[in-house]
């Protein structure tokens, strides 16, 4: 029986191919209204997936990380915008935020600033051209999007207590990176629960291959549903 919560935070994040897809949220049910499609889904199926979610009355949350000249941006989300899609994400760099804000003027939908990779730890900032802290860059990004007018921010829940203080209660934090204990974290980094992210100061907590590679997904749904509401 799944667990009674005013607020489901998980979104199910659809990494597998279109018809995989279809079965998992027919396996999973009324449990879980909220589903990512990344890149790798969208290449397969593009908007069939989005528009099948939609007509079976979930929300869906577009993982697209856009990064591209403001004006190509622009268009994109326009086109993403009239779908009825919930949230996009961007990558939280000024100008592709702000085209990304300004192209969404008038529609539902929220964009997600993306600070840094979950799959990034220290060890990379250097190939990638800071002389920083994943932290330390995580928050500067944090403080841009907030300043360009996102609606909330993509960060580890490492980060999610320190998002939380530069954005205050009034934008969303968006944390991958989750998996129960025990679980195998696969290419994350930057890792923790469900009950240790929502404690962090996340609102949506996206869960992937714990709950699409399971032999029971919906099953993984209850546990971790159980874990959000079990005090420890």
């Amino acid at each position: 029986m799944m667990p009674k919560a005013s607020h489901n935070p998980i979104i199910v994040a659809l990494d597998v191919e279109s018809a995989a897809a279809r079965t998992l949220v027919a396996r999973i049910g009324p449990r879980v209204e909220f589903y990512k499609v990344g890149l790798e889904l969208y290449t397969a199926a593009g908007m069939e997936t989005v528009k099948h979610l939609l007509a079976e009355g979930k929300q869906v949350f577009l993982d697209l990380k856009m990064y591209d000249i403001p004006e190509t941006v622009a268009r994109a989300v326009d086109l993403v915008a009239l779908s009825g899609v919930r949230f996009l994400t961007v990558h939280a760099v000024s100008s592709v935020m702000r085209a990304a804000v300004a192209a969404r003027a008038g529609s539902r939908l929220q964009i997600l600033g993306v600070t840094v990779l979950t799959s990034l730890a220290a060890e990379d900032m250097d190939d990638l051209g800071y002389a920083c802290t994943v932290a330390s860059l995580v928050e500067r990004r944090a403080r841009k999007a907030v300043e360009v007018g996102v609606d909330g921010i993509v960060a580890s829940p490492l980060e999610a207590a320190a998002v939380r203080r530069i954005v205050g209660l009034n934008k969303l934090i968006v944390t991958p990176g989750v998996r129960s204990a025990g679980v195998d974290a696969g290419d994350q980094k930057r890792v923790a629960t469900p009950a240790q992210a929502i404690r962090s100061g996340a609102d949506y907590l996206v869960v992937g291959r714990q709950i699409t590679r399971a032999a029971d997904p919906a099953a993984e749904v209850d546990r971790i549903l159980t874990e959000l509401v079990t005090p420890t």
